[in-house]
């Protein structure tokens, strides 16, 4: 549950960078799309080396907080 919301924040987040155009939106988009590729084969890997769903989930939302501090207006990113 706290994954779902904490990743919704970071979407919000996401959402208000991109709408903000230029090269910084087009930017974040290819980030997101290869994070979102790089976070598939993490759990893949992670699966098939005897790894079970929790550990997947504390990669993924270790990923989200990560974004969630770069993203933050407050961030020096």
């Amino acid at each position: 549950m706290m994954l779902a919301l904490e990743a919704n924040g970071v979407i919000g987040l996401r959402l208000m960078k991109i709408a903000h155009g230029g090269v910084d939106a087009g930017h974040e988009v290819i980030l997101m799309l290869q994070e979102k590729v790089d976070a598939a084969a993490e759990a893949q890997a992670t699966l098939m080396g005897g790894g079970n769903v929790e550990a997947v989930v504390i990669g993924y939302r270790r990923r989200v907080a990560y974004n969630a501090q770069r993203l933050s207006p407050r961030s020096t990113h």
